[in-house]
């Protein structure tokens, strides 16, 4: 994985950084697993704006994602490696040996070609899904279950993962991308691997109509407001906004809102960084 920096031929490009796509095998998405999305450019069902800063946007599909790997001891061939407007990772086209097709999230080192398999014994190899039970300790994992049976919802992110660093009982002690150490059930599935596109983080997109595109809409500082609409508008001239918080006057950098009485805190072993 690689970026790319352009030549500086217009101003929008002279500090573009890009990325090369080199994993990505085809241009053409899977007909049978797409389905349209709709926008709602911020508003709710009334027409009223209840989300700022969100509008416009190109057009996209859908990419139906399997995160529950749930068909067991069936192999799969890599048949392509995807580009997904939805989401920061790449995607991957799995066949099954029963002719039935699924995009997975990407894992970091995947080919084309290559077979992978879920199930519980399986091997821990890039690609595979296994419960946490079965996966051997010190492993690099990604997609992770929060609740058996749930779907992937950690680690689904470009270039994250988790590592298994221990089990005590029904739980397994995992390391998460954030840093925070948290138990989770053993029944749990996940993927053996990182997620792809490590690079994402690097690209730099060079001018402001680039986040046009993705559907986010200028945002306004809240220094250059006025009283009556943010708690740090106001002031003379170009002043500080004092103490910063919220436009709500929830304090911000750094003060804790996660709720002390939250029933899954004692799962979590180590807080976040």
């Amino acid at each position: 994985m690689s970026v790319r920096k352009l030549k500086p031929i217009t101003p929008g490009q002279r500090f573009r950084i890009v990325n090369n796509f080199e994993e990505i095998t085809t241009s053409k998405p899977e007909k049978s697993l797409l389905r349209g999305i709709s926008k709602s450019g911020g508003r709710n069902n009334s027409g009223k704006m209840t989300m700022r800063y969100t509008g416009g946007g190109h057009k996209k599909r859908y990419r139906e994602i399997d995160f529950k790997r749930n068909k067991f001891g069936i192999p799969a061939t890599v048949k392509s490696v995807e580009y997904d407007p939805n989401r920061t990772a790449f995607i991957a086209l799995l066949v099954y040996a029963d002719g039935e097709k699924r995009y997975i999230v990407s894992p970091h080192g995947i080919k084309v070609g290559q077979k992978v398999v879920s199930g519980e014994s399986v091997a821990p190899e890039i690609g595979n899904a296994m419960k946490l039970k079965n996966i051997p300790l010190g492993t690099v994992i990604s997609c992770i279950e929060l609740r058996p049976g749930q779907g992937a919802k950690m680690a689904r992110s470009a270039g994250t993962s988790a590592q298994l660093i221990a089990r005590d009982g029904k739980y397994a002690v995992l390391k998460m991308p954030s840093g925070e150490t948290r138990m989770i059930l053993v029944e749990c599935m996940a993927t053996i691997g990182s997620v792809s596109n490590s690079d994402h983080q690097l690209i730099v997109s060079g001018k402001a109509g680039r986040s046009r595109w993705l559907g986010r809409r200028p945002r306004t500082r809240p220094v250059a407001m006025n009283p009556v609409d943010h708690p740090m508008g106001g002031g003379e001239g170009r002043s500080t906004g004092g103490h910063p918080r919220s436009r709500k006057g929830m304090p911000a950098k750094g003060y804790k809102t996660r709720s002390k009485k939250k029933e899954s805190n004692r799962y979590i072993l180590q807080k976040r960084k």
